[in-house]
């Protein structure tokens, strides 16, 4: 699956039916309970909502949430592999 697929799924997985933002708390609640990847886990759940809440609003839209993720996931595995 595609990441921009994986993180449309995942976002659909942890936003409120209907809404176009997932809030900080839904974000830590999924992060402790969906098992992430190792390069998130070792940034940890507050840092990677605040590279996608630059803004500090305390939500993320459907849009933000796709790129910012799939993007943190490129960079992650990079380091990974390098």
């Amino acid at each position: 699956m595609a990441p921009a697929n994986k993180m449309a799924n995942l976002f659909k997985q942890i936003s409120t039916p209907g809404s176009n933002a997932v809030t900080q708390a839904q974000f830590n609640t999924a992060f402790s309970t969906m098992n992430p990847s190792p390069g998130f886990q070792q940034a940890g759940a507050n840092a990677v909502f605040s590279a996608l809440d630059p803004k500090g609003t305390g939500s993320v839209s459907r849009q933000d949430f796709i790129q910012g993720m799939t993007k943190m996931m490129s960079q992650f595995n990079s380091s990974a592999n390098s």
